[in-house]
């Protein structure tokens, strides 16, 4: 794939908002799976569980923390993807990383892409994810689809990147990673 051979850097919560103070804190590793299907484009989100921790109820790709178990970042984000909604990790082909993202809530987060082989019905697990849907590969590889919004985050504004879809409220770091693609598969 031409996108993953583009240059770019790690992206930040932080980007869209100069003057922010970053907190100077070690970062916990994740992985994230941005699985496409080849034959629809469509891609996977999950609307995260409302009990959740971290991010409770936002949109996200599949993924998590890297635990002590996992060889790496895409060792995560396939082992999530399989506990999450059910896709086994033998029928996605991964295709590479994007570079990593760090969210505010202390994560340096790296997508994974990969493609979905075979037929797929999510199941979503309750504990962790309330809803898994897909999202058209043209409307999140267009950056003419992203908005940049602001809101009141801890006694400060802050801008984040967004993309509409539907009743789907896609934002912050699943946004900011998306445009990413959309950016580099334009470039």
């Amino acid at each position: 794939m031409a996108a993953l051979r583009v240059s770019a850097a790690p992206s930040s919560d932080y980007d869209l908002t100069p003057g922010i103070e970053v907190p100077d804190t070690p970062l916990r590793e994740a992985g994230v799976l941005a699985a496409f299907h080849p034959q629809s484009g469509h891609l996977i989100l999950t609307k995260r569980a409302s009990g959740l921790r971290h991010h409770p109820g936002q949109i996200a790709l599949p993924g998590g923390k890297v635990d002590p178990g996992d060889a790496d970042q895409t060792a995560a984000a396939l082992r999530e993807a399989h506990e999450e909604v059910g896709l086994p990790p033998a029928q996605v082909e991964v295709l590479g990383l994007l570079p990593p993202h760090r969210t505010v809530t202390g994560f340096s987060m790296t997508p994974v892409l990969g493609i979905i082989h075979g037929d797929f019905t999510p199941t979503p697990e309750r504990g962790e994810v309330d809803e898994v849907f897909a999202v058209p590969f043209d409307l999140i590889a267009n950056p003419a689809n992203y908005r940049i919004e602001r809101r009141l985050w801890r006694g400060e504004w802050r801008a984040y990147q967004t993309v509409p879809f539907g009743p789907y409220y896609i934002w912050g770091a699943t946004a900011r990673v998306l445009y990413a693609l959309a950016h580099r598969l334009n470039t």
